[in-house]
């Protein structure tokens, strides 16, 4: 693939060479928090790396001591997160439209799990309050042995609401999510791997970035098809029992699966080669 820069927005810089998008948390010295132009950022590089096919595998990583502090306190500040009813005639309403302002929230990590491609996070230091919906969003992690993870909001009096809980549910036990959610501790790196939130762990910040490069070069080598195929019914079992899983599965191997891709991994095995795949196309727009 072509490599490409692009370093306009204010919460990211983003790279991508040799089918990997690597988007990088820029904002070290606010440990990374999340501003009201992060939550539009995000989805916006997400979501054109994937429209455009422009990467095999996204990779996100973070500068600075953390990996992300969470939501900025300058946006309760600004009470963006607050419904705004100017008297109780109109306090339906306004709470009918806060309910779409979280669905928005939700979205900008929503669209991480529904990438074509994997998504894989590279994490050090404190990963807090919204990032652990970041980072729960994302397909794999890898951390750094300071690493940790805290559902901030219940100590500050709020419900997680951008989705910890039905993406961390399906990654660790039931009741180790519960005490976690209701007491807000810290969650070291060695307990998440432990657990299944982390996939490895390294010594520190450069060893998981190490890793998680190690991890999209490989997916990056794999045939683009097989792997949006494969994300696409994992995330589909998940929420499905197996016969309909299993069934879906088989109408996807019905319509996309390449004999093509097949035969040239074959080759390209035999022949102590990489395989030459051809990458996802651009999803298409209108007629």
């Amino acid at each position: 693939m072509i490599p490409a820069t692009d370093s306009a927005a204010s919460c990211f810089d983003l790279t991508i060479a040799d089918g990997i998008a690597e988007l990088t948390l820029k904002r070290p010295e606010a440990h990374n928090s999340m501003t009201r132009a992060f939550w539009q950022e995000l989805p916006e590089i997400i979501g054109r790396i994937d429209h455009e096919a422009l990467a095999r595998v996204i990779l996100i990583r973070s500068l600075g001591k953390h990996f992300s502090a969470g939501m900025d306190l300058s946006v309760f500040a600004e009470g963006a997160l607050t419904a705004n009813a100017a008297d109780e005639r109109n306090r339906a309403v306004q709470q009918e439209a806060f309910r779409h302002k979280v669905k928005a929230l939700q979205h900008t990590f929503s669209c991480l799990a529904e990438a074509r491609m994997p998504v894989i996070a590279a994490i050090q230091g404190g990963c807090i309050g919204g990032a652990v919906d970041f980072a729960t969003a994302c397909d794999l992690r890898f951390a750094s042995r300071d690493a940790y993870f805290v559902i901030q909001e219940i100590n500050i009096g709020m419900t997680a609401d951008v989705g910890t809980f039905p993406r961390l549910l399906r990654l660790i036990p039931d009741a180790i999510a519960r005490e976690l959610a209701f007491t807000g501790r810290r969650m070291g790196a060695e307990e998440a791997h432990r657990w299944g939130l982390v996939n490895a762990l390294a010594e520190d910040a450069e060893g998981a970035l190490a890793l998680a490069r190690n991890a999209a070069r490989e997916i990056a080598a794999r045939s683009p098809i097989a792997i949006a195929g494969t994300k696409r019914i994992i995330n589909y079992a998940a929420d499905h029992t197996a016969e309909e899983a299993l069934d879906y599965l088989a109408l996807w191997q019905a319509g996309m699966f390449s004999p093509a891709d097949l035969a040239e991994a074959f080759a390209a095995k035999s022949a102590g080669r990489p395989g030459n795949f051809p990458d996802l196309l651009p999803r298409p727009e209108g007629l």
